[in-house]
C-alpha cells in the first residue's frame, strides 16, 4: 500500500482494459517522475477528450462535431454503410485506401455472457437510415464489418436477418488466409473461411 494519492492512482489506472495491477503501478511511478507540466498536459488532453469529443449523430463515429467528417465529406459514396463495432475499426479501414462509403458504428456487438442484447447497440438508428428517415436515402450495399469472432458473427448475422427483406445487398467481409502464412498451419476455421471467399483470378 502506498500514501493516499498514489495508491488512488494506482487503482484508477488498473480500471483500464489491458491494465493489471503492476502495469498501473509502473505507469503511476512513471507519472510520479515525469514534470508537473507534462502531467498536466496529459489530465488536460483526458478532460478536453471528455468535453468535447461525443458520438455523430448519423453513425455514431467518434467527433468533435455533431456530425463526423465522414458523414459531412460530400465525396464519399452514399450507396454504400460499412457496418463497424467500435470507431477504431473505421480507422482500419481507411487505412486501407479501398474504400469510399459511408459508416455506422454499431458500438459493439451481441453477446450474451456480457448481458449486451441487440437493444444495447446503434442498430434501430442503422435501420432508420437504410429506411431513408436521415440522411442516406440512395444506400443500396450494407457492408457487415463485425469481428471474425463468436459475437460478431451472431452480429452479422443478427443484422442479415433484419436487412434481408428490405431488398438491400448484404455483404460481409471476406475473411481466411493471412498474406505469407503457410497452408499447413491454418486452422480448419479459417482455411474453411478461406475458401467460402474465394474468387476469380486471371482472364
Amino acid at each position: 500500500m502506498y500514501a493516499g494519492p498514489v495508491q488512488r492512482l494506482i487503482d484508477e489506472l488498473a480500471r483500464l482494459p489491458g491494465v493489471g495491477p503492476k502495469s498501473a503501478q509502473r505507469v503511476a511511478f512513471y507519472l510520479l517522475k515525469i514534470p508537473t507540466a507534462e502531467a498536466t498536459r496529459l489530465s488536460e488532453a483526458i478532460v478536453e477528450v471528455k468535453e468535447k469529443v461525443h458520438l455523430c449523430r448519423i453513425c455514431f463515429n467518434v467527433s468533435d462535431e455533431d456530425v463526423c467528417e465522414f458523414c459531412r465529406d460530400g465525396r464519399r459514396d452514399r450507396s454504400i454503410i460499412c457496418v463497424v463495432q467500435e470507431p477504431p475499426d473505421i480507422v482500419a479501414i481507411e487505412r486501407t485506401r479501398e474504400y469510399k462509403g459511408l459508416f455506422h458504428v454499431l458500438q459493439g456487438a451481441i453477446s450474451p455472457i456480457e448481458g449486451i442484447g441487440p437493444e444495447d447497440l446503434r442498430i434501430t438508428e442503422l435501420l432508420g437510415r437504410l429506411q431513408g428517415n436521415a440522411s442516406d436515402p440512395q444506400v443500396s450495399e450494407v457492408i457487415v464489418a463485425t469481428n471474425p469472432n463468436i459475437e460478431g458473427e451472431a452480429t452479422a448475422m443478427y443484422l442479415a436477418r433484419l436487412i434481408a427483406p428490405s431488398g438491400l445487398k448484404v455483404t460481409r467481409l471476406a475473411s481466411g488466409l493471412p498474406v505469407g502464412g503457410d497452408l499447413e498451419y491454418a486452422d480448419e476455421v479459417t482455411l474453411g473461411r478461406a475458401l467460402e471467399g474465394r474468387r476469380v483470378i486471371g482472364g
